[in-house]
């Protein structure tokens, strides 16, 4: 049986995410589109969604042990917020330009994992910014990501 790295592992460990992270709210903050969205974000967001991503990908329970987050707490983050594709597609563009700059991981099969979370989650985010109550209930687990997730078609309720 072939031993199969977490996403986590084969990027290169927390570091690796939380370098990617710094680096990309320094751009999200000097950008005009997005950066009225963060301004007000706490001197911890880059490390929590660093953590957040880490722990999806198969790292440790940073976030969600370290952090005392949930699924529910990182949606509610983007409850009401009034997302759109403009501003979803920004954000992933300088996340991937962020990866290209710290030298993650570059090889087609990561790539396509990492592209493929940032897609699903993004849209996801975009979902629920329109709407006023979590659909995420508290006890909720974490999402888990691998190298060919989703299962099918988006449903807070059988998640």
């Amino acid at each position: 049986m072939k031993n199969i790295p977490s996403l986590y592992e084969w990027a290169g460990g927390q570091e690796v995410f939380e370098k990617l992270t710094s680096v990309f709210y320094d751009k999200v903050l000097k950008d005009e589109l997005l950066s009225p969205l963060f301004k007000n974000m706490s001197p911890q967001h880059s490390r929590h969604v660093a953590h957040f991503i880490a722990e999806v990908f198969g790292g440790p329970k940073l976030y969600s042990e370290g952090d005392h987050g949930s699924h529910a707490e990182m949606v509610a983050h983007h409850i009401g917020k009034m997302l759109d594709e403009t501003k979803r597609q920004r954000w992933i563009g300088l996340l991937l330009q962020s990866a290209d700059e710290v030298g993650l991981a570059d090889d087609p099969e990561f790539r396509s994992a990492f592209v493929g979370y940032l897609e699903w989650g993004s849209r996801i985010a975009v979902i629920n910014s329109t709407t006023f109550e979590n659909p995420i209930k508290p006890h909720e687990p974490m999402p888990k990501w691998g190298w060919g997730e989703t299962g099918g078609p988006y449903a807070p309720e059988a998640q």
